[in-house]
């Protein structure tokens, strides 16, 4: 096989292994199993956080949307619970190294041929909720969904969307 067909084999491949985790949003919850959420109707907003007014305000709007169609009522202050939200975006660097001659020519210091490395910088997004029992400020229940943000704000709201309808199916709102 040529040079050339091998790198292109190599971008081919490294492509298809980078969009992978694009895609795989890992939504993860857990809360106090000794609550009955039934008691819970209504709900006010404590702190929202981003270095994005814009995702700031989409989660309002997708957790609105989803508590509102389970019942849930929201109040501008003293609701039966208080959701807080943090979305926190950082980079990642990813490794990826190609090793040309890959085959019988294994020699003492590594495989034969030249090895080429490419660097990538990956953004990593996590969003994190946490629902407190408003008057004595408990923590009844934390959701969090990672790879959700990216530095692309047309895939965002979309993604951030998706990452909370996940998360709020494991919402315990109807039974503990």
């Amino acid at each position: 096989m040529n040079l050339l067909k091998k790198l292109s084999m190599f971008v081919v491949l490294s492509c298809a292994l980078t969009s992978l985790p694009a895609g795989a949003q890992k939504v993860e919850a857990d809360y106090d199993h000794s609550i009955d959420f039934t008691q819970f109707h209504t709900y006010s907003w404590g702190h929202v956080h981003s270095s994005d007014p814009f995702v700031e305000s989409r989660i309002r709007e997708d957790v609105n949307r989803v508590l509102q169609a389970r019942g849930w009522q929201e109040v501008s202050t003293g609701g039966d619970v208080t959701f807080t939200a943090i979305a926190v975006r950082r980079n990642r660097a990813e490794y990826e190294t190609f090793y040309e001659g890959l085959g019988p020519s294994w020699r003492w210091h590594g495989w034969g041929g030249m090895a080429m490395t490419t660097v990538e910088t990956v953004p990593v997004g996590t969003l994190v909720f946490d629902v407190y029992e408003t008057g004595s400020h408990h923590l009844l229940w934390r959701g969090m969904a990672h790879d959700t943000l990216s530095d692309n704000p047309d895939k965002n709201a979309k993604k951030l969307e998706k990452a909370i309808t996940k998360m709020f199916n494991k919402f315990p709102a109807k039974e503990s």
